[in-house]
């Protein structure tokens, strides 16, 4: 055998185990990268993590808060609905949270007329003439007055508009769970509830309350 061939030979072989070196480095940075990897599966509380924003958990952790600070400062209906009449500025800046559209916590005693779709109308004694009240009991709770209730939860606190809006959703969700879920909506009409609760200033002699707590008579 010449030099020469055995010159290929040994370059062939130091090229071969050189290779083979590489690929072992290969296959044990991708077993690595395996075990430091998690499954998750889709729909999972770990997705909704993954993703950011878990607006449910969310709405659990801080309903309970909001619940407290207006059981702590609502003002009785007939009080509230007075100072509006008398004078509606007057009556923001003492009681109202929030601005253009002021929120309002308040407590109430009344009888429950008919509704719809969860939403009573409540006989409050003692209110001013043309004042109405209505009760939102779900299924479906709208709008995002629980989230604007205390003024303490801001736009700037979220990433983007969609997180804002879902975690007022998921505010509600968290008090329909805790408050209105065992609920017999039917039952209700002619009985009398003691509610404690929020509405926006939309229209002083029209109030939406929705509950942070409730009980029925």
């Amino acid at each position: 055998m010449s030099d020469v061939s055995i010159l290929a030979k040994q370059i062939s072989r130091k090229r071969t185990r050189r290779y083979a070196a590489i690929a072992l480095v290969v296959v044990a940075v991708i077993a690595a990268m395996a075990l430091d990897n998690k499954v998750v599966k889709i729909g999972s509380a770990d997705d909704a993590q993954e993703q950011g924003f878990a607006a449910d958990s969310y709405g659990q952790k801080t309903f309970p808060t909001i619940q407290h600070d207006v059981e702590s400062r609502a003002v009785e209906a007939k009080t509230l609905a007075d100072a509006l009449q008398v004078n509606q500025q007057d009556a923001v800046q003492k009681y109202g949270v929030g601005t253009p559209l002021p929120v309002f916590a308040v407590k109430l005693e009344g009888v429950v007329q008919a509704g719809q779709m969860g939403i009573f109308p409540l006989q409050v004694a003692g209110l001013p003439e043309g004042t109405q009240v209505r009760l939102q009991t779900g299924p479906a709770i709208t709008g995002t007055d629980l989230r604007d209730a205390n003024g303490k939860i801001q736009f700037g606190d979220f990433t983007n508009q969609i997180e804002y809006q879902n975690a007022g959703s998921a505010i509600n969700r968290a008090m329909k769970t805790a408050v209105l879920d065992k609920l017999d909506r039917d039952a209700l009409p002619g009985k009398t509830v003691q509610v404690v609760g929020v509405f926006r200033l939309l229209n002083a002699k029209n109030w939406m309350v929705t509950p942070v707590s409730m009980e029925v008579k």
